[in-house]
């Protein structure tokens, strides 16, 4: 059960007083500041930078200036940010327990401490009381909603959380930058998370790392049998390494170590295959695998022993390796070691349906498998469309359930790869914010928060856009498409019907913002996938309206539609449209195809 293994981790808040009508600090009224924030002069920078975020946002909640002192005053409320401060009002507090990103929120008579564990707790804490008891919301890196509250009382709080995800990234590309990441608790690699917004995990190597450890290029000519044998003959060509060749992984931790020296912030390194099939098929390797019943246990073996070999240098590196295409059938023999990462990818899943529903058996297999064996499982999780980013791409039903989904199978970290290289991609701040959100608390309802968003996000727009939204859910639902990673346009749910249909219900959100200059543009990004697939599939789409005895919902010409859609494109900062090649390319050779046709 979620929680059991994490302080029974769902959020608790006790606020009797304030559901009686009293109040337990009073921080402002009228717009004057009564309560004084207060952090140790010497804490560390992330309890330095949580006090700071805290003035700054209460100031802009109540119009209110703060001091940020470092002892608490007799006649004021004092908001203790850090554990040194938190000990001037209760000697006996204690962050055990919480480890590096464990939370206290908590009233100690007309005084609130907000801490927690090195090096992020206690930022996670003032971000919490800013969104859960102030409305904070921050929706994007440039956009938010900061209420106006010129009297601010709060009533008693009494909240410890600890989460249940170690690792958490929304690796969506607007979601990199360092404030959104903090604020939203993220913590993966590719967030941008400097020291006083609490650091991040590191990797050295993030994925596929056998040829930078073992660059063919320089021990092929003479090592070949260190890598894959193929059909009696060894190769580089789409392979991997000979990972029963003991001279091969001397090298590889001789130069992993060498890396990790270079990078003491390292605290996971990546040992992991290659980004195709070509596992080596020598007569050692081969009985290994045979052995295991999975080329996974074979992988674990070497894994294994290069964690082991690189643990007297580097006790507080872990090595992370993937479970992925071949490797993805947990082994029969062979268990991760302690400090081993496996990283479960979901690559050929279906994301309109749930996980767990029977469409998805077979990965659902495999994790309950890994689940058993690996201490720390890591998921590798698809959000996106890498075909084609900005095409209508309706998973979001299955998030909540997802996340929820590899948290009771004991999941410790998450990585939800998104369209990562560019802006613009359908619903990118929505998927990014709600991911970001599950993965801090798991027991969140996923439909809630998408709702939230959109509210939040659109204004009086939000009916249009939830209702474009319920079409293409229902449509991909009603075809039986199965939504992989690697969607094509042809697919059922992208009929004339269905995007004429979400066109006007998106036609009809701007209407609603049309005097909104900020929110008509956020409306006009979310047109931007129905005008895509119609400028791709242009002559098919005029083709099915005139079959259908339809009226055309766009712009008469490919060239207007190609001009609209570049327009709000290129205010975005859109600058790819899919995975693999940069620009808009796609949509050029569309333009020469309607134009031919």
């Amino acid at each position: 059960m979620l929680g059991e293994r994490h302080i029974r981790s769902g959020l608790v808040v006790v606020a009797l007083w304030a559901s009686l009508g009293f109040s337990a600090v009073t921080i402002s009224r009228d717009g004057q500041a009564q309560a004084v924030i207060v952090v140790a002069p010497g804490a560390p920078e992330p309890e330095q930078h949580a006090a700071k975020e805290l003035a700054g946002f209460l100031g802009q909640i109540t119009g209110a200036t703060f001091e940020v002192a470092a002892q608490t005053k007799p006649d004021r409320s004092c908001l203790c940010v850090g554990v040194t401060a938190a000990k001037q009002v209760d000697e006996r507090f204690s962050v055990d327990g919480l480890g590096a990103e464990g939370m206290i929120l908590r009233t100690v008579g007309d005084h609130l401490i907000l801490a927690g564990g090195p090096p992020r707790g206690t930022l996670y804490a003032v971000y919490t009381f800013l969104e859960d008891q102030l409305g904070c919301r921050w929706w994007s890196s440039t956009e938010s909603t900061i209420p106006r509250k010129p009297t601010l009382n709060i009533g008693a709080i009494d909240l410890r959380y600890v989460p249940p995800l170690e690792y958490r990234s929304a690796f969506w590309f607007d979601a990199f930058e360092g404030d959104w990441a903090v604020r939203n608790k993220c913590n993966g690699q590719s967030h941008r998370l400097d020291a006083q917004r609490g650091g991040k995990h590191v990797y050295e190597g993030f994925v596929h790392t056998f040829y930078p450890l073992i660059p063919p290029q320089k021990y092929f000519a003479e090592h070949p049998e260190w890598f894959s044998e193929i059909k009696g003959r060894r190769s580089t060509d789409h392979a991997q390494l000979c990972l029963t060749n003991e001279e091969m992984r001397k090298e590889l931790v001789k130069n992993l170590k060498e890396r990790l020296r270079a990078n003491p912030a390292a605290t996971i390194a990546s040992v992991s295959q290659n980004d195709w099939h070509g596992n080596c098929q020598c007569k050692s390797c081969a009985a290994i695998e045979q052995e295991e019943g999975s080329p996974a246990g074979l992988m674990l073996r070497f894994v294994n022993a290069v964690a082991a070999d690189i643990e007297p240098e580097f006790p507080q590196v872990a090595i992370s390796t993937l479970a992925y295409q071949y490797t993805r059938k947990p082994p029969a023999i062979t268990r991760p070691r302690r400090s081993v990462i496996v990283q479960l990818c979901s690559i050929e899943c279906s994301f309109c349906k749930p996980l767990a529903d029977e469409r998805n058996k077979a990965f659902r297999d495999d994790i309950v498998g890994w689940s058993m064996i690996a201490d720390r499982l890591y998921i590798w999780d698809y959000t996106t469309n890498f075909r084609h980013y900005i095409m209508p791409h309706p998973n979001l039903r299955v998030l909540g359930p997802n996340v929820r989904f590899f948290v009771d199978h004991h999941v410790k970290g998450i990585f939800e790869q998104g369209a990562y290289q560019s802006y613009g991609a359908e619903m990118a701040e929505l998927r990014a914010w709600v991911l970001a959100k599950l993965l801090w608390d798991p027991t969140r309802d996923g439909q809630k928060l998408i709702d939230e968003f959109i509210d939040g996000y659109y204004g009086p727009a939000a009916p249009g856009i939830r209702a474009y939204l319920q079409v293409t859910h229902d449509t991909v639902e009603q075809t039986g498409d199965w939504l992989g990673c690697f969607e094509k346009d042809t697919a059922k749910y992208l009929s004339f019907d269905t995007l004429a249909r979400g066109w006007k219900h998106l036609q009809a959100a701007e209407a609603a913002v049309r005097d909104d200059p900020a929110l008509r543009f956020r409306v006009q990004v979310a047109q931007l996938p129905v005008l895509y697939t119609f400028l791709i599939r242009w002559n098919d789409m005029r083709a099915a309206a005139r079959e259908a005895n339809a009226a055309w919902p766009l712009p008469p010409t490919i060239k207007d539609a190609y001009d609209q859609f570049l327009a709000v494109a290129k205010q975005k900062n859109v600058t790819r449209l899919n995975e693999h090649q940069e620009g808009f390319g796609l949509l050029d050779r569309a333009l020469e195809r309607a134009k031919t046709d």
